[in-house]
């Protein structure tokens, strides 16, 4: 009888931390998700622009290993075609630049690209290395890193296909420049996160900005953010960013290069003030930045309580 009873505390007790332990963020990925669903929250997610390029080839998986380590929180990949229906790991279209081979990637199959060697951004060949796989960075991400699709919308049925499979399609924040009712029809149902990229400067993107306003302010439904561009750093800028804080979306900026955030990029902040210059951009109401120089930005960010 004391087994038994001691048999039914034990299975309670297992219950109960179960239940405990599903409502909870119960990996990296997890709590990443949660932060970006989370309006007050005040955690900054930083973003890996294709990995850490800087020391392997970019897209790869050593450089998504590499800002896992580091302890950032989304990766950015791009995504091509092969011939053969594979979707591989690739910014250009052209295999020409990041590998040994040449040629269109669209016209190649698989195996014949996975018979070229990658190359660093400093034009190094790594022997032994090979185009990566979504598949593959998928299996390396899930659960550990959240995953940003980059010029991978037109082939979302495919990308959906293996984010299912892997049971990680929550996992993946895929963006692009579609209207509001083309990425509802297309991604109807589905748990993967979608973000508009906002060039707030040209006609196109206030054009799509103002379709996302539109819909806000008849339905009250948002996105989970914003992707916000700009040149120069002016007053129609504040304005689409303090709308956007508004709406209770969160706001992405890209630190990557001047021309994308008014000049205050991360080789700015490595070169000079890091204070001035991320400081600015945190002023602008940003929770998630991009960043090519991730260990930098997380440095500075915990230094701020804002990690």
């Amino acid at each position: 009888m004391l087994k038994r009873i001691l048999w039914i505390l034990a299975a309670a007790c297992t219950l109960l931390s179960c239940g405990k332990k599903s409502s909870e963020p119960t990996s990296k990925a997890d709590q990443v998700i949660a932060a970006l669903n989370d309006p007050a929250s005040k955690y900054v997610v930083v973003v890996c622009h294709r990995g850490d390029w800087r020391n392997y080839p970019e897209n790869s998986l050593g450089a998504i290993e590499s800002v896992i380590r580091m302890g950032a929180d989304i990766v950015e990949i791009d995504l091509k075609l092969t011939k053969d229906s594979v979707l591989v790991l690739s910014h250009d279209y052209t295999c020409n630049r990041m590998t040994t081979g040449k040629g269109d990637i669209s016209t190649m199959t698989y195996d014949s690209l996975a018979t070229f060697n990658l190359k660093t951004a400093h034009n190094v060949t790594i022997p032994g290395t090979r185009i990566t796989t979504f598949r593959e960075a998928l299996e390396v991400c899930k659960d550990r890193i959240v995953i940003n699709v980059d010029q991978g919308f037109k082939y979302y049925d495919l990308v959906v296909k293996l984010t299912d499979s892997l049971d990680m399609t929550d996992q993946v924040l895929i963006k692009g420049k579609k209207a509001r009712e083309v990425v509802a029809q297309e991604m109807e149902g589905s748990r993967m996160m979608y973000m508009p990229i906002i060039d707030i400067q040209k006609p196109k993107g206030k054009e799509l900005f103002g379709q996302y306003e539109d819909w806000y302010a008849q339905t009250g439904e948002k996105p989970l953010a914003y992707e916000v561009c700009f040149s120069s750093l002016d007053e129609e800028v504040e304005e689409c960013c303090r709308k956007v804080v508004a709406q209770q979306s969160k706001l992405w900026v890209n630190t990557l290069w001047a021309s994308l955030c008014g000049g205050y990029d991360d080789d700015a902040a490595f070169e000079g003030n890091p204070d001035e210059i991320y400081g600015k951009i945190l002023d602008l109401g940003t929770s998630i930045i991009q960043t090519d120089r991730p260990e930098l930005l997380i440095g500075w960010l915990k230094k701020q309580g804002r990690r």
